[in-house]
């Protein structure tokens, strides 16, 4: 391979809180661990707060991260897992559906950076989860900063369940006091 040098944007700033959800599959709980770990410090030096929830395996990451843009209140999502090439196609539909997953996610707003490890051996996804290494979970968390901090820059209040964004008004046709 090619010695080329990795461009990293620099963290973003943020002017209040900033709340994120790690969701992780920890079908292989060492590199899981590890993807977690640089997550963690990546969030805790933007001094970004976050929970973690996990769920069986890469398939139900994008699932639980809809749920919880759908649900609650998180600026952010980080997906983390790993996914290693076996015997059969199954490594396909996996890589392929939790992908696009969190890509459409992403599509409809939500900021989510994806830190699931698609690999062909345990030796490549241990290189790329160690905490002081390439650790993607600690990527994964910065992206989605960056992507929170875009959504603040151009965003407006829009959340919320069946209720108007604070600040936005309306009129009601008809009525004489708007």
């Amino acid at each position: 391979m090619a010695n080329v040098t990795h461009h990293v944007l620099p963290v973003p700033d943020f002017d209040r809180p900033v709340k994120v959800l790690i969701v992780v599959a920890p079908y292989y709980r060492e590199i899981a661990d590890q993807l977690v770990a640089g997550a963690r410090a990546a969030l805790e030096a933007a001094g970004a707060e976050h929970d973690i929830v996990e769920v069986p395996g890469a398939l139900e990451v994008p699932q639980a991260i809809a749920l919880a843009h759908r649900l609650s209140n998180f600026d952010g999502y980080v997906a983390l897992g790993c996914v290693i090439r076996g015997e059969t196609t199954h490594y396909e539909t996996v890589c392929n559906d939790s992908s696009r997953g969190l890509m459409l996610l992403g599509l409809q707003g939500a900021a989510v950076g994806n830190g699931i490890l698609t690999v062909e051996t345990p030796d490549q996804a241990m290189v790329r989860a160690e905490a002081k290494g390439q650790n993607k979970g600690g990527g994964a968390a910065e992206a989605a900063l960056h992507l929170i901090a875009l959504a603040r820059k151009w965003g407006r209040a829009t959340k919320g369940v069946g209720f108007k964004p604070a600040g936005e008004s309306y009129q009601i046709a008809g009525d004489p006091t708007a």
